[in-house]
């Protein structure tokens, strides 16, 4: 079958998200091993499970520091969330859809994100779906997660194509029957795009 769908992940792909130690340099303040006391917050977070808000009390709980110190850090660990934006795959990829590909996304996120990268990069203008684990309460690789943004796009897997830069994400999306490209960098994933769609 043909592919229809092109399916992107943001952090590592739309994002270009290099590892700032910000947890690293916050351990001065919140103690040696501080970020294990409080991963089982963050994890809720990723899922949906709290608020932003309840993140931030329930961290600060957790550690015995203000509220205020623990939004100054995510502060910090939203730049390094948003990163920086690859121009040149969004721009590969609002070429396809202008040609008529369907679009979608399917990230791994965290409460707050669609604001903060709608602001950003204006995803919502590039693509007709974005399935984001803090508002589905799944994370990839769970099958669910593919499954549910298949079934949104009216889609069977066989006539998608699904990038990300985590071999075992794109692994889930390929015994689902999906096509999938590990992206290493933007050039390859372009020509590993374009040998799927037979684009000459």
């Amino acid at each position: 079958m043909p592919i229809r769908a092109i399916i992107l992940d943001i952090g590592g792909v739309l994002e270009h998200t290099p590892d700032l130690d910000t947890a690293a340099r916050w351990e001065p303040e919140f103690g040696s091993g501080w970020i294990h006391r409080v991963d089982p917050v963050f994890r809720a977070g990723e899922i949906g499970e709290i608020t932003l808000e309840q993140v931030h009390e329930r961290a600060a709980d957790a550690l015995g520091v203000p509220v205020a110190r623990i939004e100054a850090f995510m502060d910090d660990v939203w730049v390094e969330y948003l990163g920086t934006y690859n121009a040149e795959i969004a721009d590969y990829w609002r070429a396809r859809r202008d040609e008529g590909y369907t679009t979608a996304i399917i990230s791994n996120s965290f409460v707050g994100a669609r604001e903060r990268e709608e602001e950003a990069y204006r995803f919502s203008e590039l693509t007709d779906l974005i399935v984001y684990s803090h508002e589905v309460g799944m994370l990839k690789p769970d099958p669910a997660i593919y499954e549910l943004c298949l079934d949104r796009l009216g889609l069977p897997p066989e006539e998608t194509v699904f990038v990300d830069d985590v071999e075992g994400n794109c692994a889930a999306a390929r015994a689902l029957g999906m096509s999938a490209v590990l992206f290493k960098d933007t050039a390859q994933a372009v020509r590993e795009l374009d040998a799927l769609l037979q684009r000459a």
